[in-house]
């Protein structure tokens, strides 16, 4: 009975409910004390840490016109212009550079599991501070970013910029937006980016992946697009603590709620063996379908994991 009710409520968990989030026109001072931690935290990141990485792991799509300058022995001959040249009478080449300009787009899950944290910080503050590293990236690179966060609807949508100020505006969407849904739909947000944006995106799905029947939606973006899943990850979520008493688990999604005797280790084996199977499972399916994956533990330190994918990325192209 209690291996089923675990199974039942094992997605999204919490140990205590928290309250709603009021919503307000005007930030408070935490909030914007918050923001300002995570833009001066993350601007060190990339500045400092991470510089090169991300422009060495993504670059254009493409070939763009330059210039046009004189043959010089050993170039493409096929790149002659042969009008410049026969004004000129000498020959003349054109040159192009990589396209180095992108459209990243941050799909941010804000549904009601990112508020659990046994860390220091929630999934959701997680999810954020990693959103805002790969906003900084991009806008170091003149890159356009772009934002979609969802829960089990759309629940806001800022079309792709370039600028600090833009930022910005991201990163206070993502801390101080006030979902109005609270259950998990992954479907959504993909097919929301394949019907606004047609053209190429590098695409950066963060989330808990803690729901279920998304895989198609995803195959589909991968077809389209340039898609990495940035998979948010509590320590507390895989292994239940020993030794520690009865828990009241409750999930953060629907409300409802198990009571847990961490002293039988029957069920915590059990609980964790479901988990590293559910795990195994999506890290599986993202492989065999050619999507980046990327593990974000909420215990740990958050640049890592992503230069690591930086770096994996550069050794692909």
């Amino acid at each position: 009975m209690l291996r089923s009710l675990i199974e039942n409520f094992i997605s999204g968990f919490r140990n205590v409910p928290q309250p709603p989030i009021e919503q307000t026109k005007e930030l408070s001072p935490e909030l914007l004390k918050k923001i300002r931690q995570i833009q001066i935290k993350t601007n060190y990141l990339v500045n400092d840490i991470m510089s090169g990485e991300y422009v060495s792991a993504f670059k254009g799509s493409g070939m763009e016109f330059s210039e046009v300058r004189e043959y010089v022995p050993g170039d493409d001959v096929r790149l002659i212009d042969w009008n410049v040249s026969a004004r000129m009478d000498r020959p003349f080449i054109k040159g192009f550079q990589e396209e180095r300009e992108l459209t990243v787009m941050l799909l941010v899950d804000i549904s009601s599991s990112g508020k659990f944290g046994s860390a220091i910080e929630t999934k959701g503050e997680v999810s954020a501070e990693i959103a805002s590293i790969l906003a900084f990236s991009a806008i170091k690179n003149n890159d356009k970013v772009g934002l979609i966060l969802f829960s089990d609807r759309i629940e806001k949508y800022i079309p792709p910029k370039k600028g600090r100020a833009h930022i910005w505006n991201v990163i206070r969407a993502i801390l101080s937006h006030s979902p109005i849904g609270k259950k998990t739909d992954l479907n959504l947000p993909l097919e929301f980016l394949l019907q606004i944006h047609k053209r190429k995106t590098a695409a950066f799905f963060i989330s808990d992946f803690q729901a279920t029947g998304y895989e198609k939606s995803l195959r589909l973006a991968r077809q389209k697009h340039d898609l990495a899943a940035m998979i948010i990850i509590d320590p507390r979520e895989q292994n239940l603590p020993i030794n520690s008493g009865v828990l009241h688990l409750e999930d953060a999604e629907t409300g409802e709620s198990i009571l847990v005797d961490t002293h039988n280790k029957d069920t915590l084996n059990y609980f964790a063996k479901i988990k590293a199977d559910e795990k195994k499972r999506l890290l599986d399916f993202l492989r065999l379908n050619g999507i980046d994956s990327v593990e974000i533990f909420t215990d740990q330190p958050l640049a890592d994991p992503i230069i690591r994918y930086f770096k994996f990325r550069e050794k692909k192209r």
